[in-house]
């Protein structure tokens, strides 16, 4: 693993050739996601030997491609790999997602149905070798640069909601398809409505059996969530390193409170890196687990307690925030700890709700009881919807 990932860079130094030409060499060494089958990206071997090449390209300077593609590195290529009709397909979709020269997103949340994804109400209706979609999705991130997204639609509305979904991927240049930014109160636009208008989609680019969408959509979470909540780090990094390079800048503002939350939140920070180490082994055996929301569920609600300590430590200071001019994501260097306070509110909405997590973890990993739900075994059609 180790020679083929050093071969890789010797061949194809990322410090002096493109990106994309360095990201398509390692795809073609199967080092992209070394636990996939050898022609798409890997080599079949167990998961856990992919940190061993990404250590290597790291150090050589290459870019973490999670952070120029994370809807096509974390979701969509785990759910195309095991769900796409073909070999053909999968190879077409997973090289220029490997190479970044495509851009994915993720049509999951609408207006009506977020928490309840379930719920959701764009429609596909079959029409020969095509799907006809029409509805909107709202909170998609990166839709304004994506070139393929995956796309979670109604396609039997007379059964209950989970039984009445199907996944397909969709084009996101096609007829019909129009992405609106949505800016945030950082300033950035990230998110983005999408709308569907009789946008068509060829069967072959369904993911598994019409119907069977929901079962298609736990791969996508169920990766998502493992994707953010066991992302690798080093002892210190991550948010917390914010907060700590702030304490040292700020002398003045020193208190025995503050220090002692500073404490408390480097322990906590440390706890969950070293579930997200666990999340990581177990993921190398069986795929992706609880541990992933687990890492989640915690690093967010940390997130924003971070930078709360960071805007506490500023004092007045951490009003000022001058920079709401519209740009996009991915382009800028990171902004101020404000602007990093300010995006933190979104961590425990984004991925799945820290309630929805709650619930997951409580009901599948603890078997406490369920919610009462009123629309259990009800064909979706008739659910009231406000």
């Amino acid at each position: 693993m180790s020679g083929a990932a050093q071969q890789v860079v010797r061949d194809h130094d990322p410090r002096s050739v493109p990106l994309t030409e360095f990201f398509g060499a390692c795809f073609d060494a199967g080092l992209s996601w070394v636990h996939f089958p050898e022609g798409q990206g890997g080599l079949g071997v167990p998961r856990g030997l992919q940190a061993v090449a990404d250590a290597i390209f790291q150090a050589a300077g290459a870019p973490n491609p999670f952070s120029l593609n994370p809807i096509g590195y974390g979701m969509a290529a785990p759910t195309v790999q095991e769900h796409a009709q073909s070999d053909e397909l999968k190879r077409a979709w997973l090289r220029p997602l490997a190479t970044n020269e495509h851009i994915w997103c993720q049509l999951f949340s609408e207006p009506g149905a977020g928490s309840d994804l379930a719920g959701l109400a764009t429609s596909a209706v079959r029409d020969g070798d095509d799907w006809v979609v029409n509805g909107q999705k709202v909170w998609t991130t990166l839709a304004h640069r994506a070139r393929w997204a995956l796309l979670l639609a109604r396609t039997d509305p007379d059964v209950p909601k989970h039984q009445g979904l199907s996944y397909f991927v969709v084009d996101m240049h096609a007829p019909g398809v129009e992405t609106r930014p949505l800016r945030q109160l950082t300033g950035q636009a990230e998110f983005n409505e999408v709308y569907l208008t009789d946008v068509r989609i060829p069967d072959a680019h369904r993911l598994g059996a019409a119907g069977a969408g929901w079962q298609v959509a736990m791969t996508t979470l169920m990766n998502e969530r493992s994707s953010i909540g066991a992302s690798g780090i080093r002892r210190g990094d991550g948010t917390i390193a914010d907060a700590v390079a702030l304490w040292a800048q700020r002398p003045d503002r020193h208190t025995p409170v503050l220090r002692d939350r500073l404490a408390q939140l480097w322990l906590r920070s440390e706890v969950q890196r070293l579930t997200a180490e666990r999340a990581r082994a177990t993921a190398s055996v069986r795929g992706p687990g609880p541990e992933g929301s687990i890492g989640k569920l915690v690093g967010a609600e940390l997130n924003k307690q971070v930078y709360e300590f960071c805007m506490d430590l500023l004092g007045p200071e951490g009003l000022l925030y001058g920079d709401y001019t519209m740009r996009d994501v991915g382009e800028t260097e990171p902004g101020p700890v404000q602007q990093r306070f300010l995006r933190s509110r979104a961590n425990t909405i984004e991925g799945g709700t820290s309630e929805v997590l709650r619930n997951i973890l409580g009901e599948r990993i603890l078997g406490l009881p369920g919610d009462l739900r009123a629309d259990s075994g009800r064909p979706w059609r008739e659910v009231p919807r406000g």
